[in-house]
């Protein structure tokens, strides 16, 4: 039995879209003045921090996502930074998720920057659907940012259109049809794959599997087995176009973390910064409609030695009973000049399984609708507890890559 993929033409079921360097691009798109120039979008103004995002000016002379800003510095003189306004991407976002959806409704938001269409009928033939990525582009620099670019993948599978959108960048456009597969796949390197991160590509190594030609020849029994488990037999299927439905998924943990900017570096205010920091996650939590049975705290100190502590909770989403977890943790800290602090909660259990206690207190669950609406209402921050005041600007919104933040 034949172990290579078929050649029999599948049709073309996925749109995948990718924003090229998103957060620069914005920033470029804004300031006419910074186009053509190497761009840094960085969390805060300090050399330990690192690059969240690049322009292709700065991608030339080897800036990248999780560059250091030192080294940036060092790689490219005459780079700009930027301090990041995530609030003004997640804006940007969804103006550019309305644009699409004028040409084709969106059928999955991946990220900040990623998204996918689903094709059906006429929109499966090859000219109608490079007509309508074609189209996509356009309804972007029309109604959103006219030097704003994406590159766009067709293929029958959204794995497969995700490797795609990945080959041609910036603003391109590449076809993988399933009469091309697998050999239009070989020139890729094995990490090109999504789900192929350092570690699973030390495994496949470690397998023998040096190569896209190898990977791609081997039965999918053998895949499953260098997976340990059923998500080898999935890519087996995406390696050949089968178009899988994907199994739902669960949260297991929300959380925030925070480099505290100079002025902030003392124990008081890294409480205080950690405190909002866990409150920005009790209201994601409560939003998602899930409650957490932990909390986890870290903090990391500017001799880069780092410390975290976690505890259990009664599964709960008020944000009073998670500060209390809080400053029982904070209690254990060692002493030391802080740098950065983090709040994740664990152990989360969707509503509809969660078991109720005894120990619940039914008016802090009353309290914190009545303080979610009116912040969701008339805008984040504006109602809060008063241990946070002094450093509520700290900490604004940040954007997790595969999480987009609500609009308040």
């Amino acid at each position: 039995m034949s172990t290579q993929p078929e050649n029999k033409d599948k049709p073309l079921r996925w749109l995948f879209l990718d924003l090229n360097s998103y957060f620069a691009s914005i920033e470029q798109e804004l300031r006419p003045e910074l186009r053509g120039k190497p761009v840094a979008v960085v969390p805060v103004m300090t050399n330990s921090t690192c690059c969240i995002a690049a322009s292709y000016e700065a991608k030339a002379f080897g800036v990248k996502t999780g560059t250091m800003v030192g080294e940036a510095k060092k790689l490219c003189p005459e780079i700009r930074l930027i301090e990041a306004q995530h609030q003004l991407y997640v804006e940007y976002h969804h103006a550019i998720v309305q644009a699409v959806e004028s040409c084709l409704p969106v059928a999955v938001v991946m990220s900040i920057d990623e998204m996918a269409c689903r094709l059906m009928g006429s929109e499966q033939n090859l000219d109608k659907a490079a007509r309508l990525a074609k189209n996509i582009k356009q309804a972007i620099r029309d109604k959103v940012g006219k030097t704003l670019r994406c590159s766009i993948g067709l293929a029958p599978n959204r794995f497969l259109a995700k490797v795609a959108s990945d080959m041609q960048k910036p603003d391109g456009l590449v076809v993988i049809r399933s009469s091309d597969l697998p050999q239009i796949l070989y020139s890729l390197k094995l990490d090109d794959f999504p789900g192929i991160g350092p570690r699973m590509h030390k495994r496949l190594l470690l397998h023998g599997i040096q190569t896209v030609e190898q990977l791609c020849a081997l039965p999918k029994a053998h895949l499953r087995k260098v997976w340990e488990g059923i998500v080898g037999e999935r890519f087996w299927h995406w390696l050949r176009g089968d178009d899988l439905v994907e199994p739902p998924t669960q949260k297991g943990t929300v959380g925030h973390s925070h480099i505290l900017p100079p002025e902030l570096r003392t124990i008081e205010n890294a409480y205080a910064v950690a405190q909002k920091l866990a409150q920005k996650a009790a209201m994601r939590l409560r939003k998602m409609n899930y409650y957490a049975g932990g909390l986890q705290l870290w903090l990391r100190f500017v001799n880069e030695r780092s410390w975290s502590a976690k505890t259990t909770m009664v599964e709960c989403q008020d944000t009073l009973t998670i500060l209390e977890a809080l400053h029982v943790l904070w209690q254990q800290k060692p002493a030391g000049k802080p740098l950065g602090v983090g709040a994740t909660l664990f152990d989360l259990v969707p509503a509809h399984l969660h078991n109720l206690s005894l120990f619940e207190d039914p008016k802090r669950a009353k309290l914190m609708q009545a303080m979610d609406a009116i912040n969701i209402k008339f805008g984040t921050d504006k109602v809060y507890f008063g241990g946070i005041h002094h450093v509520k600007h700290a900490a604004p919104t940040r954007i997790a890559f595969t999480s987009i933040p609500d609009l308040f």
